[in-house]
């Protein structure tokens, strides 16, 4: 009977695969037998060396030489407790806090009574200078300086935090539907995005706090928001459309999970790291957009509760004669931004795995 040459040329190919599959096996299982040999042997001689008591535990079985591994929080604090631009920049962001906190307790003098009236009152004195229980003077009512700056804090911190926030949870909507569903939404969310972020921020603030019938503090904090939203959008839709593409997340989608669940518990968790850090930057722009819109005059009319940013205004008239009135909030405004700034760019380079040090 003849032989079909295919069929022989198919043998011989098949025999060809199970030789080279046997010999990469063999390969494969000789390193790993020397090594059961090499383990065993210096098990024999630590056995013996210790008179036989003690072996090799299942302990030390799987240990890394390196040491323990280390999650990127834990990573991440060890270089900001050594970095000083950190620590100085808590430093200042955890005084302010305080200050703001316990502002009515630390004011020496209550902000809204004119203690200094009888001394404005003169025409040669209209702004009491300093003076035993007054360090920084009175201001053009005669109401203690010092004491509104410690209260102006807390007023301060409201604004900044409230706006920082009411931009994150906007912010996190839309990039949230940008960059976990794509298609039409994402072009809509970011041509919207985009016409945002072409209007410089300060004016876009200023046109929305001055559509409100009257100027408040809910007006400030609302317009200040509104601004900070498409930064958060922006950044959230770039680290979601990083995490669409990760490995757990395509492993995710092959079990069959829903997408809703992928979304909120496999890619937003994953993509709040920068947002979280950009916070931190976009309270310091909070502060020194409140400060401006306020000395605009379209922040808290009330005279009586005592925000920086108006007694800059309110300065702006005696700053040529009485400096100090405008320095002073200036300064507050200055070193608290410089505070927040200095923080979120440490953590920002404290998190980033391209920046570590």
């Amino acid at each position: 009977m003849p032989t079909n040459p295919f069929s022989s040329f198919g043998d011989r190919k098949k025999r060809r695969i199970d030789d080279l599959a046997a010999t990469a096996g063999d390969a494969e299982r000789q390193p790993a037998d020397d090594a059961k040999v090499g383990a065993a042997a210096t098990g024999s001689a630590q056995h013996a060396g210790n008179g036989g008591t003690q072996g090799p535990t299942v302990e030390d079985a799987g240990a890394i030489a390196g040491g323990a591994g280390q999650s990127l929080l834990a990573s991440a604090w060890e270089r900001l407790r050594r970095d000083k631009v950190f620590l100085v920049g808590a430093g200042i962001t955890l005084v302010f806090v305080l200050l703001a906190l316990f502002a009515p307790l630390i004011a020496p003098h209550d902000p809204t009574k004119g203690l200094l009236l009888n001394q404005v009152r003169q025409m040669t004195n209209p702004v009491p200078g300093a003076q035993p229980g007054f360090p920084l003077g009175g201001d053009t009512v005669g109401r203690d300086l010092l004491s509104r700056l410690i209260v102006g804090s807390r007023q301060t911190l409201i604004v900044g935090v409230f706006a920082t926030l009411g931009g994150l949870a906007g912010g996190l909507t839309l990039g949230t539907l940008a960059g976990a569903l794509g298609g039409w939404v994402d072009s809509f969310v970011m041509r919207a995005v985009d016409v945002m972020l072409s209007i410089p921020s300060l004016l876009l603030a200023i046109s929305i706090a001055a559509l409100a019938p009257e100027p408040s503090q809910i007006t400030l904090i609302i317009a200040i928001a509104v601004v900070q939203v498409p930064i958060f959008a922006r950044l959230l839709r770039g680290s979601l459309l990083a995490q669409r593409s990760s490995d757990h997340v395509l492993a995710a989608r092959a079990l069959g999970v829903r997408p809703v669940s992928i979304i909120f518990r496999h890619m937003l968790p994953n993509a709040l790291g920068p947002v979280i850090v950009q916070a931190t930057l976009v309270l310091a722009t909070s502060i020194i957009d409140a400060a401006a819109l306020s000395f605009l005059g379209l922040g808290n009319p009330d005279d009586r509760q005592p925000e920086w940013g108006a007694m800059l205004g309110t300065a702006q008239q005696y700053l040529g004669d009485y400096p100090h009135l405008a320095v002073f909030p200036a300064l507050c405004i200055i070193v608290v931004a410089l505070g927040f700034t200095l923080m979120g760019e440490s953590l920002r380079e404290a998190l980033d795995p391209k920046s570590r040090r």
